[in-house]
């Protein structure tokens, strides 16, 4: 089969490597796609902790597809079926992945793409946050799991303000429900129009979805006291300082809304499948850049430079 490899910081290469044999309990899938993850930048750009090169296929884990092969002792799925699966190899044509890491895909999804990882990520956030109706949710940072996390409050009955330094990206903010939009620059006043957007009670749960110092501070200025701060962004690049004496003072509620229990990823998963058939969630919109396995250095690069209109890039096959 055909595989992408980092074999060092910014470079990839695509080869052929030997089909990975399923061993029991678990099943191979011929993927379809995998979706790009801003956790792959790190690696990509290089930091002195990893080690290249790295393992064909390393670093996708937002792989989707068709079982193509069982291992022994498999009884839950069979070959043909289209799955999600939790793997971490799924830059390549095939995965492996335990028969407990694979998701069912609903026939009703026909052949639309299905990052299955990042889309549960979405539901258990968005569980974690314990949102209601009639609350005013802001949402820091309109990524595609800021805009995914957009549409389910919006259609849980939550009043949304959405915040974003990028006017395309505020633009779809609307189309996926938020009812007011506020561009991020200074955290002073993104922090007096929200004040003036909710008469100065600010919000009952703020989503910090961007994974920086300066957008963290300001979700915990935009929560209300007694009100849920959630910690959704991907804070893995160094330290962070944070105002315990406003966080104290307000009695905030900080929730760090990051699972490691893969059976809760499953669950994730499970509930991404029956959103997305039933309608209440509509990733389809995010998908905005489409690239070939042997391009993926191009996807990476854009998923870190985030062009005008980018939102998420899928490799597809």
């Amino acid at each position: 089969m055909l595989a992408a490899r980092l074999v060092a910081p910014g470079r990839v290469e695509v080869g052929e490597t030997a089909l990975p044999k399923p061993r029991p309990n678990e099943l191979r899938v011929r993927l379809e796609g995998c979706g790009v993850c801003a956790s792959n930048l790190s690696p990509w750009e290089g930091q002195p902790w990893f080690s290249y090169p790295m393992e064909a296929g390393a670093l996708g884990h937002e792989g989707w597809g068709l079982v193509d092969s069982l291992g022994e002792d498999v009884t839950g799925f069979s070959a043909g079926e289209r799955v999600g699966l939790l793997s971490q190899h799924a830059y390549a044509q095939y995965d492996v992945a335990p028969e407990n890491a694979v998701v069912r895909l609903a026939q009703k999804l026909g052949e639309a793409a299905f990052p299955a990882e990042p889309l549960g990520c979405a539901m258990n956030i968005f569980r974690r946050s314990g949102i209601r109706a009639g609350q005013t949710v802001a949402i820091v940072g309109i990524g595609f799991l800021g805009a995914l996390l957009t549409q389910l409050a919006s259609r849980a009955g939550a009043r949304v303000i959405a915040i974003s330094r990028r006017g395309f990206a505020l633009t779809l903010a609307r189309q996926m429900g938020a009812a007011e939009t506020v561009s991020l620059g200074d955290n002073s006043a993104s922090v007096e129009k929200v004040r003036g957007l909710t008469s100065d009670k600010l919000c009952e749960v703020v989503i910090e979805a961007v994974g920086k110092q300066a957008p963290l501070d300001l979700a915990a200025e935009l929560t209300a006291e007694r009100g849920r701060l959630v910690v959704a962004g991907y804070h893995q690049d160094g330290l962070r300082q944070v105002n315990l004496q406003l966080w104290n003072w307000r009695g905030l509620d900080v929730i760090n809304a990051h699972e490691r229990d893969p059976q809760i990823y499953l669950r994730g998963m499970r509930e991404a499948v029956d959103a997305v058939a039933s309608g209440r969630l509509n990733p389809a919109p995010l998908y905005t850049h489409r690239y070939p396995l042997g391009r993926l250095g191009d996807a990476l690069q854009a998923t870190r430079d985030r062009p005008n209109g980018f939102m998420k890039a899928l490799i597809v096959f």
